[in-house]
């Protein structure tokens, strides 16, 4: 069985090609849409709270919010593709990065 990340980004790849003409050429465009991509997702993941402390609660829609998740892990890893990152190196990255946010918090940053 292959791994669940390496699934992850061959679906991507499938998916990116469909997109073909409309997507950005070059990867600082490919990059920088797909940044824009991902905030847009966040607020719209953000909108299935009741972020809003002045309004009245509304009821927390968990389906909506997994699915904004979930556009938002496509851009990451379409923006992880353009950037030459595989899983492996996600992983190995995500390590790193790990490591000094860790160090840190150690050091009370």
């Amino acid at each position: 069985m292959p791994d669940r990340l390496d699934e992850m980004f061959e679906l991507q790849k499938k998916f990116a090609r469909m997109a073909g003409d409309r997507y950005p050429d070059g990867a600082e465009g490919r990059v920088s849409a797909l940044c824009t991509a991902i905030i847009h997702e966040a607020v719209e993941l953000q909108r299935t709270t009741s972020w809003k402390w002045w309004k009245a609660p509304v009821r927390f829609d968990e389906e909506a919010a997994r699915e904004e998740l979930i556009d938002i892990w496509h851009f990451v890893i379409q923006a992880s593709i353009e950037l030459g990152l595989d899983p492996g190196a996600v992983l190995d990255e995500y390590r790193r990065k790990n490591r000094i946010n860790v160090k840190r918090q150690q050091d009370g940053y």
